[in-house]
């Protein structure tokens, strides 16, 4: 395959989680108690990492985030601009990049050595939102964990689960277009 196609699948690819990641962010439900929404977005995050790798998981990310802070209305809810990103959820968005490239390094190992990554993208998730929370709605720390982690966690870690055991699956479709010979 000629590095030139090689790279437009790359970039494909990238589009196409970035696009997935807009589609979840409308399935999108208020929870009690709670100014942070139930999304799909955790699950695709994680899932970009664990198929994309590293690299090309969190770059499909950014372009996500790029798209939301020039006013596509990707974001939860379909918001968008750059006062969603630096507002009081914008911790949970700003840990994606991350997120993704954390759980990427995930990509292409088995079991547990595919799950440490994506749980630990997990935890950054979390403490991004949790900071988020506490330095723009000046919640005390127990009070962000509580609105923005303690309702979630059993959703979360399922979404996880989830992502980490079709990822492999999903790997071996793009393998045709030699994405994950490339590492991410």
């Amino acid at each position: 395959m000629s590095e030139e196609l090689r790279r437009a699948r790359r970039v494909a690819y990238a589009a196409a989680f970035a696009a997935l990641l807009a589609v979840a962010s409308y399935v999108s439900f208020a929870l009690p108690l709670t100014d942070v929404p139930f999304t799909l977005q955790v699950f695709v995050v994680t899932l970009a990492g664990l198929v994309l790798g590293p690299g090309l998981g969190a770059l499909s990310i950014l372009v996500y985030l790029l798209l939301g802070a020039i006013g596509v209305p990707v974001f939860a809810g379909g918001t968008a601009g750059l006062a969603v990103i630096l507002g009081p959820l914008g911790g949970y968005l700003l840990s994606w990049p991350l997120a993704a490239a954390i759980a990427g390094l995930g990509k292409g190992r088995g079991g547990f050595w595919r799950l440490v990554p994506a749980l630990a993208g997990l935890a950054v998730i979390y403490l991004g939102g949790i900071t988020g929370l506490h330095s723009e709605q000046g919640m005390g720390w127990a009070a962000a964990f509580i609105a923005g982690a303690a309702p979630f966690l059993p959703f979360d870690a399922l979404k996880v689960l989830v992502a980490w055991a079709i990822a492999p699956g999903l790997a071996r479709l793009a393998e045709g277009g030699d994405l994950v010979a490339e590492n991410g």
